[in-house]
């Protein structure tokens, strides 16, 4: 059948949804729910398309072509939608994307992964990092500020964690051999940075409980930041701050082992069912309408792999790629 996409009169077999033959003719499409050869419903709504033939808009990644569609996927009407849409999404997304003491460091350390190495014993990596980043024999920390410390999450706890007295440490550290280390971090004022807003009462108290390894670093970067397509939306939509703010009321930093190194935040799930739906007895959905959440019971986690990590377009799920022995 022939149809119209952005103007031009294409062949299409009608087999497959617009998000595909889109794609077929080189134009990527952004999606949250969507993931090709997975169960999915249309949920986040920022794949939409217009079909100027009707006047509607519809998800992309649903509908099928028909005989005498014209679709629009590039006017501003569709690329405002898009927007909306992904502002409700960050709306219910309560995280840091990068932890605030890596963003301000002058000297662009991954203060968050150098920590993260540290409170799992692994000295060697975390030196390793260190010394990609600047000479360990003559550290610039020492004539520095401290904004990481004084960016420190912690800080609104009880008192911020001694970032340079860890890197110090580090630095002095001798390892045997040569260790790794795989970063995440996107820093830069044009990636899309989440906000997970201010910490209640409560969740100050549970935090001091629960975050009290060495460092005392609440460890705030996400997991998942790497391969974050709403952070990646985010940015190609232009959007600094969301203009709704964080409503989620989920309890920041909970996190579920499922199975082997497969975690969930749940403050972090956009609920688009891709868990759900490609999960036999596992990821399930509680309540409904706004209330709704994406849970897992305890009797399910065996019947989940590791691999529906990959499906996840947040860091809801993740794997950890280094397992820590606390």
């Amino acid at each position: 059948m022939k149809i119209k996409i952005n103007g031009k009169e294409v062949e299409v077999s009608g087999e497959r949804p617009l998000i595909e033959e889109l794609k077929a003719l080189g134009i990527e499409t952004p999606s949250m729910c969507y993931a090709e050869g997975a169960e999915h419903q249309a949920s986040c709504m920022v794949c939409m398309v217009k079909n100027q033939a009707s006047g509607q808009m519809i998800p992309s990644c649903s509908t099928y072509p028909v005989e005498g569609m014209d679709i629009d996927s590039e006017s501003e009407d569709v690329q405002s939608l898009r927007r909306l849409s992904l502002e409700l999404l960050l709306s219910d997304h309560r995280a840091d994307c990068e932890a605030p003491c890596t963003v301000v460091c002058p000297h662009h350390l991954d203060v968050a992964q150098l920590i993260l190495y540290y409170d799992r014993g692994q000295m060697a990596e975390a030196h390793a990092l260190l010394a990609s980043t600047f000479d360990v024999a003559a550290l610039p920390c020492e004539d520095c500020k401290a904004g990481c410390e004084k960016a420190c999450r912690r800080g609104t706890v009880d008192s911020a964690v001694a970032i340079r007295d860890i890197v110090r440490e580090v630095a002095a550290y001798k390892p045997n051999q040569q260790g790794s280390y795989v970063s995440n971090a996107r820093t830069g004022k044009d990636v899309f940075t989440s906000r997970l807003g201010r910490y209640t009462d409560a969740e100050k108290e549970w935090l001091k409980e629960v975050y009290s390894q060495q460092s005392r670093c609440l460890h705030c970067a996400c997991e998942g930041r790497g391969k974050c397509k709403l952070r990646e939306y985010a940015t190609q939509a232009g959007i600094k701050t969301p203009r709704y703010g964080v409503s989620s009321s989920l309890p920041v930093k909970e996190n579920v082992h499922v199975v082997a190194g497969l975690h969930f935040e749940p403050a972090k799930c956009i609920r688009c069912g891709l868990c759900v739906y490609n999960t036999n007895d596992g990821f399930t959905f509680q309540n409904r309408g706004f209330n709704m959440q994406v849970v897992i019971p305890e009797e399910s986690k065996a019947h989940v792999s590791e691999q529906i990590a990959k499906l996840c377009p947040t860091g809801a799920l993740y794997v950890y790629k280094v397992r820590s022995n606390k």
